[in-house]
């Protein structure tokens, strides 16, 4: 953009997110850049862009520098992790309660008309109906092997620079990572097989302890996400809108959903919130739906069953909930054997402490970095 802006260019970079449907009938439009040259082309991209309900068009100005391709990077990072969670949805209505695919169809379709309302909800109800030229299910004939194009991936590479966790992110990329490992996954389960048999739950109450853990887990997803633009906004003093960015992503992308209303919202009162999970609307919900979503995981892993978006939520929620977590012993462990110091907690921010742990050290430290 700098080559470009000092050559008498106004350089433009979109993030474009809709897929097929997209293409056809408006995506969720994404521009950052050179901020003169918005005035210019804002005519015609919220022209082809979708309409939100509201009839907003899905695209509105990022940011400078590279800020519109970083936004949708995460916008495909919280796509990875909406998947991942109905992915884990599914697996437990099929193998623990051993619902038919029109059964979860019915299920999805109930959970599409309340607060999971979304894209991926609906698209995930037609997919469980829909048989192929033999009669059967498609579904239940597809490989169990995912694959990716990298969005996920450099979103989680890009949080780890920035020092952001974005762990459940992380987990679904990962997860696609071991399902493409079939050969192995086989052989493994040969070693250590289990006995896939339907559990005497209750129907009704896992259904819901199940809604629960999806949209729960959602909303740590989406914390995670925009965590994630706050700090980047801030690194690269670009500025992001987050409210502005919630309403663009409510029509034409992949995640949109009834839910990026309430987030919008949020930022419309609190630009600068540094967490989802600290405002009433979402700490009520949470705090609702906690005992269901932790006998949820509890249930999938008394069965054997991985969940890991559920879990790795549940346990980001727990992490930033605790008040003294045991980084404390990591520090201690840095210094003993990398003189890598440590702060008190009787001592100001800042001002770090090196022990000779063996009495053969000494007062040398390795300094303080960031990596």
């Amino acid at each position: 953009m700098k080559t470009a802006e000092e050559n008498g260019f106004l350089f433009i970079g979109t993030g474009v997110s809709g897929g097929e449907e997209g293409a056809l009938n408006g995506a969720s439009i994404m521009p950052g850049g050179s901020e003169a040259a918005w005035p210019e082309v804002k005519p015609i991209l919220q022209s082809i862009a979708a309409r939100a309900e509201d009839g907003a068009p899905c695209c509105d100005w990022i940011g400078r520098g590279g800020s519109g391709h970083f936004v949708k990077m995460v916008h495909n990072g919280i796509e990875y992790g909406d998947m991942q969670l109905i992915a884990d949805a599914y697996f437990v209505l099929k193998n623990i309660l051993g619902l038919s695919n029109d059964k979860m169809a019915d299920i999805f379709h109930r959970w599409n008309e309340g607060k999971l309302k979304s894209y991926l909800i609906e698209i995930t109800e037609n997919i469980l109906r829909y048989t192929d030229k033999a009669g059967g299910y498609l579904l239940d004939h597809i490989l169990d092997a995912a694959g990716q194009k990298g969005m996920g991936k450099w979103s989680v590479i890009n949080a780890m620079e920035l020092g952001m966790p974005l762990g459940l992110i992380a987990a679904a990329v990962f997860e696609r990572n071991i399902s493409a490992l079939v050969d192995l996954r086989r052989k493994a389960s040969g070693i250590y097989p289990r006995t896939i048999h339907i559990s005497p739950y209750n129907q009704e109450k896992t259904i819901y302890e199940t809604e629960c853990a999806l949209y729960a887990s959602k909303v740590i997803s989406y914390a995670q996400g925009f965590n994630l633009l706050q700090h980047a906004s801030q690194t690269f003093e670009w500025k992001l809108n987050m409210a502005a960015i919630a309403r663009m992503w409510r029509g034409g992308c992949i995640i949109r959903s009834i839910f990026l209303n309430d987030i919008a919202r949020t930022f419309d009162e609190d630009n600068t919130l540094s967490n989802l999970l600290l405002i009433p609307r979402f700490e009520k919900e949470i705090k609702e739906m906690l005992p269901p979503w932790k006998k949820l995981v509890e249930c999938a892993l008394h069965e054997e069953l991985p969940v890991p978006g559920f879990s790795s939520a549940l346990n980001y929620f727990y992490s930033l909930t605790t008040s003294r977590l045991p980084a404390n012993l990591i520090q201690a462990q840095r210094d003993y054997f990398g003189a890598h110091t440590f702060e008190r907690t009787d001592q100001p921010r800042g001002k770090f402490f090196h022990e000779d742990w063996t009495g053969e050290g000494g007062d040398k430290s390795s300094g303080v970095y960031n990596a």
